[in-house]
């Protein structure tokens, strides 16, 4: 089996929509693919309404969390939170406010871009995000049909990285409490891209430690990201902690070049996600 679970549509900060990207998975040779748009569930539907016949969706949501460190340093996480009850009262009213600020955040970036003389507007921002939350990808589109940089790639080490002086941090939902909200709401949790350091500062292994017992089910070890030591590392976090290490492309469209499949689960681990209690179940054979 050919298993990725975690990817975007344009319901977040993808390019396909949720029926492309069914379709572009089938393509892939996907067996197994999860849709996983930050804070919302939006593309759920137009998915399962699309799903090819032998692919099996399953249904997820990319949840962006903060973790201040013993020592002071606010650190920038993801949750993958699959087969939850999207209804859930609270979750939506924490994912509204993630929108909310994201959009904020969104503005405030363009503002200070416009400010340096780079010649992109929030219309256009919101015109590539459409109805989705607005993230960075779509400002570094923005950037690159301005001509300003020659892909999304630079765009981001350039201008958006949280290193540069146009990055505007997020407001995001306590981990711990993250985790609670999911649970609750009876989804799987598995911390996404743990120890991508090329994405800035990632937290301790005391701190994922900690999120086991908090209720972690998964370390999302085998991603593009991840430098073969690093994947080694979380490989040998989940053993320890008794997590499921999981693989995936972390697909955006070509918001990123990496391709569905590119890294994926191992069918085993997919297996004992599976075996866990859960809100609702996988769509497919």
């Amino acid at each position: 089996m050919r298993i990725d679970l975690h990817a975007h549509s344009t319901a977040s900060d993808g390019t396909d929509t949720p029926a492309e990207l069914m379709a572009h998975a089938a393509a892939a040779g996907l067996d197994v693919v999860a849709l996983t748009d930050h804070d919302t569930t939006a593309g759920w539907d137009e998915a399962l309404a699309a799903r090819p016949a032998g692919l099996t969706l399953v249904p997820g949501v990319e949840f962006s969390c903060l973790r201040v460190e013993p020592d002071g340093r606010r650190i920038s996480l993801h949750l993958l939170a699959y087969l939850l009850d999207r209804n859930d009262t609270q979750l939506q009213a924490e994912w509204q406010r993630l929108r909310e600020t994201r959009r904020t955040r969104g503005r405030e970036m363009v503002e200070r871009l416009v400010a340096d003389g780079y010649p992109i507007s929030w219309a256009q921002v919101s015109t590539l995000a459409g109805a989705g939350s607005v993230g960075r990808p779509h400002l570094a589109r923005a950037l690159v049909e301005s001509g300003v940089v020659p892909d999304v790639d630079t765009a981001f080490r350039d201008l958006l990285s949280s290193r540069q002086r146009y990055y505007v941090r997020k407001a995001d939902t306590d981990v711990f409490a993250a985790l609670a909200l999911i649970r609750a709401a009876g989804g799987l949790p598995v911390f996404a891209h743990p120890l991508a350091h090329r994405r800035g500062p990632v937290v301790s292994d005391e701190t994922i430690a900690a999120m086991a017992a908090a209720g972690l089910v998964g370390l999302e070890v085998e991603h593009p990201d991840h430098e073969p030591d690093d994947r080694a590392h979380a490989a040998r976090l989940a053993r320890g902690l008794g997590l499921i290490g999981t693989g995936s492309s972390d697909y955006h469209g070509t918001n990123k070049t990496t391709p569905l499949g590119a890294r994926q689960t191992d069918p085993d681990a997919y297996e004992r996600l599976l075996a866990l209690p859960s809100a609702i179940r996988p769509t497919g054979p």
